[in-house]
């Protein structure tokens, strides 16, 4: 994976000074008409830089796709073209090599750039044709990752341990010593988290004791560093269940580099490796390469209303939510800024919080008023999140390979509103109306809990960032099913007796 500009030792967990390597700069063409219609307004003035993070240098591989626009790099022996062709037939852009399953070097990514006149915009603000030409090309990219191991060059190895269960941090330690150890033939940079630096059962002192050559190697992350520095890192270990596949996910909120999860949790949905075998499956992911399932996550985007104080307009004028997000728009006046961005991987939940009275919540599918929901909440998810929240609200299951997004009511008020499931070219907006009795909440893979008042609303749509979740061995195609099997004990029962003649 081409990294950005590594950063200087400064800072919480000393990042490492490496030498400078290749950018990549992504970039989606912003060629569309003028549109605003409240959910497409920018989170910042056109020109100037954004104000969560400027992502214009990235290391994902996907966006060697997304992007589109590229220049063929000089290449001897070769025709231009046939090398650009050579490149979107295979389109890994990861790192150094990708491999087929055969071991066989197919592309070489290096020197690969994309065009520099372009400016980044966020996915709330696409059109129609480039979310679909968005959603479309990440698909492609996750089709052809079915049959290719990405071989890595990794030399920051991320490490997220299981939040409250001190009897993983053994596990932790174990990970980190084999990977420091001499032995490996490659000086890895381990970055665990910061709580376990004095924590006895990790031993951090005793580690570098153990192997002098360890020291300097051996860091600390806390979410502020990984939110600075989520270019750095070329791999992710988790040790324990999906909670905390979730909290990767949550933790890069933007390039998200490949995460191969060992199962030390209760549930196995995403956690797919057996930790007695370590050893094995992260040598063999080093040397021989691993493949990797693009698990499609969403952008979500929270609005705020205008003027709610504003005096002088409630009094001359009934606001109507409906009216603001798809009728005529006034000239020059923006009804609604948004507040916050976030990347999920399981689901939204916008629900009644602590309120004793049902939500009242408008739910708009691009520029369409779909319904008003009268419920306990909605559950937004991804194919991902059908098995959480989504299934307990008796929504479908869904293969994560579905390009979808789900939609359930959480004890809805009538009984004909069943769950459906939408393209993901589709930009989901929930929002409370103005003469709404209560004030919801939304909720964001189970995280950052945020009441929305009258006017106030969600905007829910595909991510440019998918999370790229590591697969075992030949084990893709069953994968799936055999979770839902083992965990969900699915259709499970005793086998019916024949007929006896």
């Amino acid at each position: 994976m081409d990294k950005t500009q590594s950063r200087d030792d400064a800072g919480t967990g000393g990042a490492g000074g490496d030498a400078d390597t290749h950018k990549l700069e992504v970039v989606l063409t912003p060629d569309c008409s003028h549109r605003r219609k409240s959910s497409l307004v920018m989170a910042n003035e056109p020109g100037k830089p954004r104000l969560d993070r400027a992502d214009d240098k990235t290391a994902c591989f996907v966006h060697s796709l997304i992007a589109g626009e590229w220049v063929c790099p000089p290449n001897s022996g070769k025709d231009a073209e046939i090398a650009r062709n050579e490149l979107e037939d295979n389109a890994l852009g990861f790192d150094d090599t990708a491999v087929d399953t055969d071991g066989v070097t197919v592309t070489d990514v290096d020197d690969w750039r994309p065009k520099q006149s372009q400016t980044v915009v966020e996915s709330r603000q696409l059109t129609k044709k480039q979310l679909s030409d968005m959603a479309w090309n990440v698909r492609k990219l996750s089709k052809k990752l079915d049959s290719i191991k990405l071989k890595l060059s990794v030399k920051n190895v991320f490490v997220v341990t299981k939040a409250g269960d001190d009897g993983v941090i053994a596990f932790t330690r174990k990970v980190s010593q084999w990977l420091l150890s001499k032995d490996r033939g490659t000086d890895y940079n381990i970055y665990v988290e910061k709580r376990l630096e004095a924590n006895p059962d990790f031993g951090a002192s005793q580690l570098v004791q153990d192997e002098p050559s360890a020291a300097g190697r051996l860091r600390f992350w806390d979410v502020k560093f990984v939110y600075e520095n989520a270019y750095l890192f070329d791999f992710v270990i988790t040790l324990g269940g999906d909670g905390t596949v979730l909290y990767t996910s949550w933790l890069f909120q933007h390039v998200v580099p490949p995460v191969l999860s060992f199962s030390l949790g209760s549930l196995g949905f995403l956690t797919k490796f057996d930790f007695n075998d370590y050893q094995r499956t992260l040598g063999l992911a080093f040397k021989d390469g691993v493949a990797v399932s693009l698990r499609l996550r969403f952008e979500c985007t929270i609005m705020r209303s205008n003027g709610r104080e504003d005096e002088s307009l409630t009094h001359t004028k009934k606001r109507d939510l409906v009216e603001e997000l798809i009728g005529e728009e006034v000239e020059g006046t923006l009804t609604h800024k948004p507040e916050k961005v976030v990347q999920i991987l399981n689901d939204v939940v916008l629900d009644r919080g602590p309120n004793p009275t049902m939500s009242s919540i408008e739910l708009f599918g691009d520029d369409e008023h779909f319904t008003t929901l009268l419920a306990d909440g909605v559950c937004i998810a991804t194919p991902t999140g059908s098995t959480a929240y989504n299934l307990a609200a008796g929504g479908s299951l869904c293969h994560p390979d579905n390009p979808v997004i789900l939609v359930t009511a959480i004890c809805a008020h009538t009984l004909s509103f069943r769950p459906i499931i939408l393209p993901d070219t589709i930009v989901l907006r929930m929002g409370v109306p103005y003469d709404a009795r209560t004030s919801s909440w939304a909720s964001f893979d189970g995280r950052e809990r945020v009441e929305l008042h009258p006017g106030d609303y969600v905007t829910v749509s595909a991510s440019r960032y998918p999370f790229a979740n590591v697969l075992p061995h030949g084990g893709r195609n069953n994968d799936w099913v055999h979770s839902i099997s083992k965990t969900l004990n699915w259709n499970s029962r005793q086998r019916q007796k024949a007929l006896k003649e």
